[in-house]
């Protein structure tokens, strides 16, 4: 028995991080130390720790050798067997593409996330590595992280920053051809800045971290990546310089030259600079060519619902970037800060880096139907004069990895329909077959669930309060609270005032009465962190403390601290039914509601994000009449009451309504409508595959047309941008006709292009959307104007379906290779 390769093959099992969804090598670790297993779930912590004489005991054990070798085997043969992507794409231009965030959730054990960015870009990966699409991430790696959360004896938050040891968490520093550690250099003034570079492995995907704790750096540089979402404006420029810079030369010093570089929100889009210097540098063109040739293989991805939300930087910080922009880009500090303005003369605007990402890119998406929408009015003044629903941002509603998300008895469940493969495919067959599920399997899995999650939340709170010096008579209260058999209701996520957390504290009376109803109780599981800086999220937090330990339903309500993602997992495993209650439109997406999906919760949400498009009476209940009302408290009132009133008449009784055999067939029905029509919906299967198709692929291709020959059709299109921006406020109409007949209206106008290559616009009837009529958008023909110089009458007939007035020509700016209004946002309007 080879120790030293058994040994090495137990390292390659700790470092991937795939044992965070797939838990075939469990027992492993829990064999080699239970107690820290069970503690941290982290095999890696638990290699390290263990003496090496027990380990030596557990690799000459044949049945854990034998086990050992059958999951390697199992490893070896997933890593070379053919996905998705590879089956369905054989001939894909796209070879990889760049996934750029400022944070990943993957893991507790890898704890550089706080919350729903994260959630959405861990787990795109991990459906990146189910499906086969080349893709590799890029972020950093953070001392500290996001805070760790503490509620003192009083009921109030504290933050805690526990330090990030390399040595304990589940990644490998990257080394050169030479073994040495591979660091990128970034220019700081009067200083070079010296970013250590890390790997973590995701299955046959990978995850690039960068950080700059190294001892050579000067001491207020190595706390650089200390914190995320912490520090002043300064320290967060440093880091979004690091992530989009510095990750784009480590991609290019690891020989990785991907054709599709994707911005998971604006932190990374610096990314798009470093891509065209790299560009200018290998084809010795100047950076507007570069960014003009590049710029289709970039795509931006907003999850940002306000405007106050993007990151903005004054003049003196940008004023950091002064020598990167002279030395690097060859482009002026001015020239760089026109790109993050909207108007990019006024020198008094900070620098957007969401109006870089978009200027920089060749899509624009939001992350939910609703999303796509208020992004295209925050966008709008980049598109002055077009119309809002003409503003280029599309959409990608979010998805969640539900291997990460089920719990064993849904995975259970799961498997027995639809198969050990289901998520990793084109899902064609797992709504058909969940439909099938029987119902006494499905309560089981709930039951299963439930009973989970009162044990885990007994565990959870009696530690709470040991740790708080409970006495002896409240720990061991908080081992006998909540009832496995009870509708056990989930609320948790970050405590905002624009989420809403304490609208079921509006009227606390009538709460108790639904909580203590002896006939059908209720019970309340919540959890959730307020930013330290956030005082009246941090207050929210404070009275439901309060509630809590002045209430009789003590037993039935709890808040667990230090919502992470282990605690989300057994949320969403075990609650019946799941609430949200954002204020519309303020919730981008959110992916809290979607994880029950899998488990069989159900879900009660504002009209917002995801649950908008989701959203039917047959797998839920929604709050809201799908408006906006602002912070009105007026409407606050009333949609508490709404909500207490769907609890008490519809939600509680058809959850305690049961057949003969005890089984809520009602809720059943509404649970299995769900599994099958939402999860495979809302997956981050669906999410890649979508991506893949309706963007990675078109970039890649796009991105190379544009690249080859030293970026010449990026040079024409610089140039028709160029024509444009020098003649549009010359060009003018001139007289218009219409001849309406009883089908159809003639309408002809001339219009004067100044010098402007009359191939470089185009003449278009509009008619706006009304009711019951399509919008309209037809092309006018021209004709030459006799006796007039580069004058056209250009003429359409569109049917009379409306009146001859609501018809307005427009000329806007063509060229067969650009993306208009995107790159060119000019738009001439007759009237």
């Amino acid at each position: 028995m080879d120790i030293e390769k058994l040994s090495g093959d137990l390292r390659d099992l700790a470092l991937d991080l795939r044992w965070s969804w797939n838990h075939a090598s469990d027992e492993l670790w829990s064999h080699l130390n239970p107690e820290l297993w069970e503690l941290t779930k982290n095999p890696w912590v638990v290699l390290q720790t263990v003496a090496g004489e027990k380990l030596r005991q557990a690799l000459a054990d044949t049945a854990f050798a034998a086990k050992l070798d059958s999951l390697m085997q199992t490893r070896e043969e997933r890593l070379q067997r053919q996905r998705w992507f590879q089956k369905t794409w054989p001939d894909a231009k796209l070879t990889c593409t760049a996934y750029f965030s400022m944070e990943f959730m993957l893991s507790d054990a890898l704890p550089i996330f706080s919350g729903g960015l994260g959630n959405v870009a861990g787990d795109q990966l991990k459906s990146a590595d189910d499906l086969g699409v080349p893709v590799v991430g890029v972020g950093l790696l953070y001392q500290q992280g996001y805070f760790r959360q503490h509620i003192d004896a009083e009921g109030w938050q504290h933050a805690l920053y526990p330090y990030n040891d390399p040595g304990q968490l589940p990644i490998s520093p990257l080394r050169d051809a030479n073994g040495e550690w591979l660091r990128i250099a970034i220019e700081l003034p009067g200083f070079t800045l010296r970013v250590r570079c890390w790997q973590v492995q995701v299955g046959r995907t990978k995850l690039l971290l960068l950080d700059t704790n190294d001892p050579a750096n000067l001491p207020e540089y190595r706390g650089i990546t200390g914190e995320l979402y912490g520090g002043t404006p300064l320290l967060r420029l440093q880091q979004e310089r690091i992530l989009g810079i510095g990750g784009w030369r480590l991609l290019r010093v690891l020989g990785i030259n991907p054709e599709v570089c994707h911005l998971n929100e604006g932190h990374a889009a610096f990314a798009v600079l470093e891509r065209a210097r790299w560009f200018m540098e290998e084809n010795h063109v100047p950076f507007a060519q570069a960014l003009a040739a590049t710029r289709p293989g970039n795509l931006f991805t907003t999850h940002t619902a306000v405007a106050a939300g993007f990151d903005r930087f004054q003049y003196d910080a940008m004023a950091s970037l002064t020598d990167y922009c002279n030395h690097e880009l060859h482009i002026s500090l001015d020239e760089l800060l026109a790109l993050g303005r909207a108007n990019p003369g006024d020198k008094s605007e900070p620098f957007n880096m969401a109006y870089l990402a978009i200027r920089g890119s060749g899509a624009v998406n939001g992350v939910s139907q609703l999303h796509g929408q208020v992004s295209r009015r925050l966008f709008q003044s980049l598109f002055q004069r077009w119309p809002e629903e003409d503003v280029p941002v599309g959409a990608v509603t979010n998805g969640i990895h539900m291997p990460t998300w089920d719990s064993d008895a849904a995975d259970d469940l799961w498997t027995d329909i639809c198969g050990k493969d289901r998520w990793r495919g084109d899902l064609e067959k797992v709504e058909e077959k969940i439909r099938q599920a029987p119902s006494d399997k499905l309560w089981g899995m709930r039951e299963r669930g439930r009973k989970s999650l009162v044990e885990y939340a007994r565990q959870t709170l009696t530690r709470q309060l040991a740790g708080n010096g409970a006495t002896p008579d409240q720990v061991d209260q908080a081992r006998r609270i909540f009832d496995p058999a009870t509708l056990t209701l989930g609320f948790a996520r970050r405590f905002a005032t624009y989420k809403r957390p304490n609208l079921l504290l509006h009227d606390s009376d009538r709460l108790l009465r639904i909580l203590m109803n002896r006939q059908h109780p209720v019970q309340l599981i919540l959890a959730g962190k307020a930013h330290p800086a956030d005082h009246a999220g941090q207050e929210m937090i404070h009275q439901w403390i309060q509630f809590i330990r002045n209430s009789p339903a003590r037993s039935q309500v709890v808040f667990l601290s230090d919502y992470d993602m282990r605690l989300a997992q057994h949320l969403v495993g075990g609650v019946d039914l799941w609430l949200n209650t954002p204020r519309r439109p303020w919730e981008a997406s959110g992916t809290s509601g979607m994880k029950v999906l899998v488990n069989g919760g159900l879900n009660f949400s504002e009209l917002d994000g995801w649950w908008a498009e989701a959203y039917a009476p047959e797998v839920g209940w929604a709050l809201g009449d799908g408006k906006e009302h602002g912070e009105d408290p007026g409407w606050d009132a009333a949609e508490a009451d709404r909500l207490y009133t769907l609890l008490e008449q519809e939600i509680i009784p058809e959850f305690y309504h049961v057949d003969d055999k005890g089984l809520p067939q009602g809720w059943i029905a509404r649970m299995r409508e769900s599994m099958a029509r939402l999860t495979t919906a809302f997956s981050a299967n669906r999410a890649v595959r979508q991506y893949t198709e309706q963007h990675y692929l078109p970039a890649a291709k796009s991105y190379l047309e544009r690249a080859k020959d030293g970026g010449a059709e990026g040079k024409a299109i610089l140039d028709w941008q160029r024509q444009i921006n020098e003649h549009w406020y010359r060009l003018r109409f001139g007289a218009m006709h219409v001849e309406s007949h009883p089908d159809h209206h003639v309408v002809t106008v001339q219009v004067y292009l100044d010098e402007l290559n009359p191939q470089a616009v185009r003449v278009e009837l509009f008619a706006a959307n009304e009711p019951s009529l399509p919008e309209v958008r037809q092309t006018m023909q021209g004709q030459p104007l006799a006796g007039a110089g580069n004058a056209f009458s250009f003429s359409a007939t569109v049917a009379a379906d409306r009146p001859a007035d609501r018809f307005t020509p427009r000329i806007v700016p063509e060229h067969a290779g650009a993306r208009v209004p995107l790159e060119c946002p000019q738009i001439l309007w007759y009237r």
